[in-house]
């Protein structure tokens, strides 16, 4: 087993030594090309929004956004930060990591922060000497954080909490991070979204606004960052989001079950199949899971030198005004699903055919409802693009 591999297997494990039951193979999916493409849509440019997934009770809404997990790229962290921080970067960082505050934490030695004391500032040279230079801190690669958060969640468990086991042993005030510090750089994923309780949807829309979490309880006073991609899957039959929620979620895929008759026997064959021996299933599929996290690879390092016309960007801002969006969240992503589908394509400028793909994933849920219009929300976007979009 190559070090990447272990990487891998131990972080997703829910617990140390924990025995983690293999994951259906994201490419080994099949009937269900629209909330596939938005979840990749999302792994290319998580700033295209998070990925709402409504559709009919046993479609695979949660199976393929566990399967997700093992075809996401590695990404760089600050080796014992429980943040995932990026070394590469200057900005957004944790305290604890942010070489402009404290040199020796960057370096890897134990954090004060966790006790509840306050970084200590790096003191300025003397006149004519030579700025303090903080050293680099050591790089870990890790698996992209895909973390799940039950509807019956605790706030502590969310936000994180006084870590009581420290507490009574050493008497010091430590934090123990919760789901959004795991989260970070990552996806969170909530099933049967529309069911979440006010007071943590609360917590989400907050840290989904600012990219950070801000605890003040207990006697604690922290701050960290929390920038992740929220997924959420529900039966829009069981109950509706709030509007603040909804509006949060950059993409939203419509699920349905298959109608054609092959597809369904081949989903049925696919899954006995997985079912009865996992491990012969995941080695059939290896492959084809190797080449999709290579695109995926390509596709995020490709996604920002990809072109859009002028042309295209208006026929994007009068499709958004015709249909009566709020604000423009639709615009943005509009264009930025249609820019990171056409690097997963492997494409250099976004074409006419893939802002026609994405336009419904990411204005359906943005429609006002018009009481005078029984239409379903799909079916307006697709009128008003065959005005707009030609």
């Amino acid at each position: 087993m190559t070090k990447a591999t272990q990487t891998r297997d131990t972080t997703k494990a829910s617990t140390p030594g924990a025995l983690r039951r293999p994951a259906y193979p994201f490419a080994a999916l099949v009937g269900q090309h629209e909330m596939q493409r938005g979840l990749l849509i999302a792994t290319v440019d998580p700033l295209v929004g998070g990925v709402l997934i409504l559709g009919d009770r046993g479609t695979g809404k949660s199976t393929a956004v566990r399967a997700l997990a093992d075809v996401l790229p590695h990404i760089d962290t600050v080796k014992g930060c429980p943040y995932q921080c990026d070394p590469a970067k200057t900005a957004g960082l944790c305290a604890a990591c942010n070489p402009l505050l404290q040199p020796e934490l960057a370096a890897g030695s134990k954090s004060k922060l966790a006790a509840g004391s306050k970084p200590v500032p790096v003191p300025k040279p003397a006149a004519g000497s030579k700025p303090v230079q903080a050293p680099k801190p050591a790089r870990f690669s890790v698996s992209v954080p895909v973390v799940d958060l039950p509807l019956g969640s605790s706030e502590d468990r969310v936000l994180g909490a006084l870590d009581l086991e420290k507490l009574m042993t050493l008497g010091e005030k430590a934090f123990e991070p919760g789901l959004l510090a795991k989260a970070n750089r990552g996806f969170l994923y909530i099933d049967e979204i529309n069911l979440l309780e006010d007071h943590l949807v609360d917590l989400l829309i907050d840290a989904a606004a600012s990219g950070e979490n801000r605890i003040e309880r207990e006697g604690l006073s922290i701050v960290h960052p929390s920038r992740f991609v929220l997924v959420g899957s529900g039966n829009p039959e069981e109950g509706e989001l709030r509007p603040q929620l909804l509006d949060r979620f950059g993409l939203a895929v419509e699920v349905r079950t298959p109608r054609d008759l092959d597809l369904r026997v081949q989903v049925v064959l696919r899954r006995e199949a997985f079912e009865r021996d996992p491990e012969a299933f995941l080695q059939e599929h290896a492959e084809a899971q190797a080449e999709l996290r290579s695109r995926l690879v390509s596709a995020q390092k490709r996604h920002a030198k990809i072109e859009l016309s002028a042309p295209l960007l208006r026929q994007a801002a009068d499709l958004c005004m015709r249909l009566g969006t709020d604000g423009l969240r639709g615009e943005l992503s509009l264009i930025r699903a249609a820019k990171a589908a056409a690097a997963f394509d492997g494409l250099k400028k976004v074409s006419l055919g893939l802002l026609r793909e994405v336009a419904p994933m990411a204005l359906r849920h943005r429609l006002r409802r018009d009481p005078l219009d029984d239409t379903d929300a799909s079916a307006r976007v697709a009128r008003v693009m065959d005005e707009v979009l030609v």
